[in-house]
């Protein structure tokens, strides 16, 4: 007949887990060292309590962990022992309450089990028990198959010969804090791996402008407002067309989360796919609102678009707005202004048979032409409480980067720093910015 003894750290006898109206019986016995007495010790257990399971197949003879642990005095760390005599009932009594598995190497060979294999009981608890601590105890003439089980996967090893309760304590503690370690640097790296897929995942979603045949230069600078993100909802595209038009555009999700982030990216795919169909100003404002609508999660969310198609020649362009505020040009003098935005019509996915008149612009020989998302203009100009940047704000600081020879990369970088010191800190929203450069334009 097996039996399985629970050892508790309380002085005294438990008879089991009662059952019907608070009478029964357990498996085994319940006995134990530390201070404390009974149930209310296991209520009043602080949170240095360990409990253990010895996996032995005599529990009752040659290792006596109660008395080791009972000489040892667990220098205010009590620890309730369960015993099993073997994987069997090992199985049964491993518990999400168990810190930490004692198991005895000369255990019988499990079912199933390659004979040859001495670590077979070693592996089994290992299988059951992987968010466990486990100890092996091994005879101290067998310390190769000791020093083997830690390989294995074991937290310590013991030899039975030399074991005593301040040893045992000690280990049981050790082993303990070593798994609760370890988990912690499994999880960060899993941690790690995912930032890692992730920050893949958003570079590969970030546009490759398609400008092979132009004469243009082209700059972008992105930052997104949601930490140790690499994309949010303000998305961008330049692509050119066969007929040699070049076509500019940037975006806002409202919002600045993951699902904003994916709504971006899928307007930039359709808006590129719409491009190169042929579609441009109204028609495809139109049918972009038509791909927000059945994308988005709710119909609060919303988006602004700017659409610039440059003409082949380079000294005209095509300029609509939906709701989004309108781009800089700096021509040959170097000053830079906004163009018209008078007529722009509203913000994708507000108004159902809303339209977005495109106006004829023109660029001249020479030009720089800024686009940016407000998330740029709505930082404020002397730290938090001051006033906002604003679009005058901001063509007074890029006229001043300008003026001071920069271009490209470098002014958009610059208006990024401008940005964060003026606003004391980190810009809340995502921030975009595009540059496209025809010409010897001076700035």
């Amino acid at each position: 007949m097996d039996a399985t003894a629970a050892t508790d750290a309380a002085t005294g006898t438990d008879t089991g887990a009662g059952t019907g109206t608070g009478t029964g019986t357990s498996t085994g016995t319940t006995t134990g060292s530390g201070i404390g007495a009974g149930a209310g010790a296991d209520r009043d257990r602080d949170r240095t309590d360990l409990t253990l399971l010895v996996v032995e197949d005599d529990p009752a003879g040659a290792l006596a962990v109660p008395e080791l642990l009972d000489a040892a005095g667990a220098a205010g760390t009590r620890i309730r022992i369960r015993t099993a005599r073997n994987l069997t009932e090992a199985e049964r009594l491993l518990t999400d309450d168990v810190h930490c598995v004692l198991v005895d190497l000369s255990l019988p060979v499990p079912r199933g089990a390659a004979d040859e294999d001495p670590l077979a009981p070693l592996r089994h608890i290992l299988r059951l028990a992987p968010r466990h601590a486990v100890l092996a105890l091994a005879p101290s003439a067998d310390a190769g198959l000791a020093a083997e089980a830690v390989r294995v996967g074991a937290q310590d090893h013991l030899f039975r010969e030399e074991l005593d309760g301040r040893l045992l304590s000690r280990a049981i503690r050790y082993a303990v804090e070593r798994k609760r370690n370890d988990a912690a640097k499994v999880k960060l790296a899993e941690s790690r791996l995912r930032a890692q897929e992730n920050a893949r995942l958003e570079r590969g979603l970030l546009p490759t402008p398609l400008l092979e045949g132009s004469d243009l230069r082209f700059a972008a600078s992105y930052r997104p407002g949601r930490s140790r993100a690499l994309l949010g909802g303000d998305f961008y595209d330049v692509v050119r067309t066969p007929d040699g038009t070049v076509h500019a555009m940037i975006g806002d999700v409202c919002g600045h989360g993951p699902d904003e982030a994916a709504l971006g990216v899928e307007l930039r795919i359709a808006w590129r796919a719409l491009t190169f169909a042929g579609l441009c100003g109204d028609d495809l404002l139109s049918t972009l609102q038509q791909v927000l609508e059945h994308e988005r999660e709710s119909e609060e969310i919303f988006a602004t678009l700017c659409t610039v198609d440059i003409a082949p020649d380079g000294r005209r362009a095509g300029l609509c707005l939906a709701g989004h505020p309108a781009p800089l040009v700096a021509q040959r003098d170097g000053t830079a202004r906004l163009l018209p935005y008078e007529d722009g019509g509203p913000a994708l996915g507000l108004l159902p048979r809303a339209r977005w008149p495109r106006r004829q612009v023109e660029l001249g020989g020479a030009w720089s032409l800024l686009l940016y998302t407000d998330g740029l203009i709505e930082g404020r100009t002397a730290g938090p409480g001051s006033p906002r940047l604003g679009q005058e704000g901001m063509v007074d600081m890029i006229n001043r980067q300008l003026t001071g020879g920069l271009r490209g990369e470098a002014l958009l970088e610059a208006a990024m720093a401008e940005a964060r010191t003026l606003n004391g800190g980190e810009l809340t929203d995502d921030v975009a910015l595009l540059a496209l450069e025809r010409g010897g334009a001076r700035g």
